[in-house]
């Protein structure tokens, strides 16, 4: 009987499905590489895309920034710029304040009384003067009350004192000084 040596076909099976093994061992490791290879490069490319937009964000933030800095310089400015429009108008207001008090006083000053001295010294008024009887002077305090320029008329000083043989009513008013604020015209709407 014809003997057959078969060992070295198994062993070169065994060799050919142990390459073959391998051969799918060698592909899977190549194709996990590939694969995490592009996964990696997927990552390097989004994080590039992100910095890059960071970047932008980051861009557009300090020009805000640089924005808000002079708005807030400009409003800065519009205040002070307002301030001095303020005091302006406060000025303009106040150079007619005393052709307004004097115009006023001899508005209301009647007759058969006379003023001896007349001063105006921060925003406070000295009026001194005679009166030929009582009700005069009472008539001048009142009309003085009413006016819009004279605030807190207050008669510190009445006697009676005799001039060239004729009683006569010597007076102290203080007052101080009012500036009245301009009449505001309001506009009212107009039916839809």
């Amino acid at each position: 009987m014809i003997r057959i040596n078969l060992l070295p076909v198994r062993v070169a099976q065994k060799r050919a499905k142990s390459q073959r093994q391998l051969l799918v061992a060698g592909l899977a490791v190549g194709l996990m590489v590939l694969a995490c290879a592009g996964l990696h490069l997927a990552l390097v490319a989004r994080v590039a895309r992100e910095k890059a937009e960071i970047a932008e964000i980051q861009t557009e933030l300090n020009s805000l920034r640089k924005a808000i800095g002079e708005v807030a310089q400009f409003k800065k400015l519009q205040a002070e710029l307002q301030g001095k429009l303020d005091v302006l108008e406060d000025l303009k207001r106040k150079k007619t304040g005393p052709v307004h008090l004097l115009d006023e006083l001899s508005r209301v000053l009647p007759d058969k009384l006379w003023l001896t001295s007349f001063t105006e010294k921060s925003g406070q008024i000295n009026i001194k003067g005679i009166g030929l009887n009582e009700n005069i002077v009472a008539t001048f305090i009142r009309d003085l009350e009413s006016s819009p320029y004279y605030q807190k008329v207050d008669l510190t000083v009445t006697r009676q004192v005799v001039q060239e043989g004729i009683k006569l009513h010597e007076f102290e008013i203080t007052s101080g000084v009012a500036i009245p604020q301009p009449a505001v015209a309001v506009s009212g709407e107009v039916g839809r």
